[in-house]
């Protein structure tokens, strides 16, 4: 339960919620919706050892979307007042009037709303006095500076502590919402070495504050990381393995996501069409989605639209199992809602059992990509360019570290490719893998 943290208790905010219901009914709605929530936190960063900023953010909304039979309007608002409940209503109905009918429109099946909510352990306020965020990042930029004298510069330390609630309702009887906090630790520096300047970073995020990784080693890790980057070189352009770091890895999933996501599915928009049990992926490859993982950053019981959630194999053994459908998606296709109104529910992609160190020498000479630039990617063809910048390895050994090069293929050949995934993960955020190997794409560079 929400405590004093908040400045709204949680049976004010489902007042709120019943009282938007309430007035649409009234009003004359078919059918509504709303979602009511509030969010505060504390952000303090610091650069070169100096107070930098201290941020303090407080907001809250109330979001109302109505139907007139088939006909839909959506309106929100910030003011928690009577009054302005009543005009967003209005507004909202105002707008469903002159929007065209879609039968496709309308509140999730009521045989799909979830009835059981466990307790995923999400909430964990941290009460942090400003002087004490101060202390952490002072200790965590100190950390990153120390590590190297090249180390010039910083684009500073910051330590924030932030905590949300809400209540979804509809009008035929669902209402549940829940707290939840995020925290993070991170810093980043610029080390510099025969004029040329490389910066790096690296943070750490949980829902309990005593689940971030120690400042210090944060600091250390982001001062280490820029260093590593110094007096980097162009490689030789050609088709070579690729090892993509933990730490953007995701980014690969995150593609999969919107390619197997209702509305791209729908609009044919999208690289993964009509895939539905074949292989997407190399037969290694197993993606699970739970969204009742304790202290997950993605972890609920229902979705946006109040559709139960379950726990799932969605890729197995390189086939696709399941989409990603919210209600209006899934009419579209003549399916049902998946419960993914708002995205997925922790992605794990099960490691292959390698280690950091034996995917490098399971690669033998290639690309160890760490940063991933520009947005060169086509969801309707799959096609795949990014800019690149990491580290060439030789024979399982780093042996130098890359800048300006691009990465290319498709990313229905390098799904297929996945040769491997390893086993460090980094839990911190919604999609949980290690780093992954490629079998083969092109690396541009130098041309000679």
């Amino acid at each position: 339960m929400a405590d004093n943290t908040f400045s709204f208790t949680t049976g004010t905010l489902e007042s709120m919620a019943s009282r938007v219901l309430e007035l649409a009914r009234q009003y004359g709605a078919s059918a509504a919706e709303t979602d009511v929530s509030e969010g505060l936190g504390q952000t303090v960063s610091v650069r070169l050892g100096e107070v930098e900023t201290i941020e303090y953010n407080q907001d809250k909304g109330v979001g109302v979307t109505v139907y007139l039979g088939r006909k839909k309007g959506h309106a929100s608002t910030s003011d928690f007042s009577d009054q302005a409940l009543q005009d967003t209503v209005k507004a909202a109905l105002d707008i469903a009037r002159y929007t065209a009918e879609d039968d496709c429109a309308g509140l999730a099946d009521p045989q799909l709303l979830a009835t059981d909510f466990p307790d995923l352990d999400l909430f964990h306020p941290w009460r942090l006095p400003v002087e004490e965020a101060i202390e952490i990042a002072r200790r965590c930029e100190e950390s990153a500076r120390a590590v190297d004298a090249r180390i010039k510069n910083s684009e500073g330390a910051s330590v924030s502590a932030q905590a949300s609630q809400f209540v979804y309702a509809n009008s035929d009887g669902f209402m549940a919402g829940f707290p939840g906090s995020r925290h993070s630790v991170s810093a980043a520096v610029v080390a510099e070495a025969d004029g040329a300047m490389q910066r790096d970073y690296w943070y750490s995020a949980a829902r309990h504050p005593g689940d971030l990784d120690d400042p210090v080693k944060v600091g250390r890790t982001a001062g280490e990381r820029a260093v590593r980057r110094l007096n980097a070189r162009r490689v030789k352009t050609g088709q070579y393995p690729v090892l993509f770091e933990a730490p953007i890895a995701s980014s690969l999933i995150g593609h999969f996501v919107s390619a197997i996501s209702g509305g791209a599915l729908y609009r044919k928009s999208s690289f993964l069409l009509d895939v539905l049990g074949k292989p997407v992926f190399n037969a290694n490859i197993t993606i699970d989605e739970d969204p009742f993982l304790l202290r997950g950053f993605s972890s609920s019981a229902f979705d946006n639209e109040g559709v139960e959630t379950s726990a799932r194999t969605l890729v197995d053994a390189g086939r696709l199992e399941g989409y990603m459908l919210a209600s209006y998606s899934a009419r579209k296709l003549g399916m049902v809602s998946t419960g993914n109104a708002g995205g997925p529910h922790n992605l794990i992609v099960r490691s292959t059992g390698e280690s950091f160190d034996e995917l490098l020498s399971q690669m033998g000479t290639g690309l160890l990509v760490t940063e991933l630039l520009g947005h060169g990617i086509n969801t309707v063809t799959g096609d795949y360019s990014r800019g690149a910048a990491g580290f060439w390895v030789e024979n399982g050994v780093i042996a130098y570290p890359v800048e300006e090069i691009t990465i290319a293929g498709n990313l229905r050949d390098m799904y297929a490719q996945m040769a491997a995934v390893g086993s460090d993960v980094l839990n911190r955020g919604g999609k949980l893998m290690g780093s992954v190997l490629i079998e083969s794409m092109m690396v541009a560079g130098d041309s000679q």
